[in-house]
């Protein structure tokens, strides 16, 4: 017998959804199927027929959270004074702000700050290779650094309930990278 379409969609939304209030909860580790798949009012037979284990949910909604180049909005390429994106960087926050604060967060992923450096990385190395007097090794190296900068910065942002407007934000960390790396670039 084929399953509907929707059905089978909500089933795995039900499991995701079940999944996520756990991680909210705790580690990892920490979690098991049998919690997920209780949970989301479901058997372990079921779960295994949308996941191979629990990395592999976690894996499915980071996917999914990971900006394509494509998806990136058209102001996240670099106008003529070679500006970091950041305006582009907090809306990405805060559309997916419910799991970025998790996986960002002391409980999340690690390698999850990565996934999205490297989503990102590409658009930012396409645009400003060649305008600038860096090797590409180096522009890596800088973008890495100033990626891991805004991540954490946004990450303590909202950890600390915005408490700074987003405009004063965005000042105070392109003063930061102009004091800092911009000038590297040029």
């Amino acid at each position: 017998m084929n399953k509907q379409p929707e059905v089978t969609a909500q089933t795995k939304q039900n499991l995701i959804d079940a999944f996520w209030s756990l991680y909210f909860e705790k580690r990892i580790a920490k979690i098991t199927v049998k919690e997920i798949a209780q949970r989301a009012g479901y058997n372990r037979g079921t779960f295994y027929e949308y996941f191979t284990d629990i990395y592999d949910v976690l894996d499915q909604i980071e996917q999914s959270l990971v900006p394509n180049l494509d998806e990136l909005p058209p102001t996240a390429k670099l106008d003529n004074n070679m500006d970091m994106p950041l305006n582009m960087f907090i809306k990405l926050y805060e559309q997916n702000y419910k799991y970025y604060s998790v996986l960002f967060g002391d409980n999340g992923d690690p390698a999850f700050a990565s996934k999205i450096k490297s989503s990102i990385k590409p658009l930012i190395m396409k645009t400003i290779s060649g305008k600038v007097d860096r090797s590409d090794i180096e522009l890596d190296f800088i973008l890495e650094y100033i990626l891991s900068a805004m991540i954490g910065i946004l990450s303590y942002w909202f950890r600390v309930n915005k408490i700074l407007p987003a405009e004063d934000l965005i000042e105070l960390m392109y003063e930061l990278m102009d004091n800092e790396v911009m000038n590297k670039l040029t």
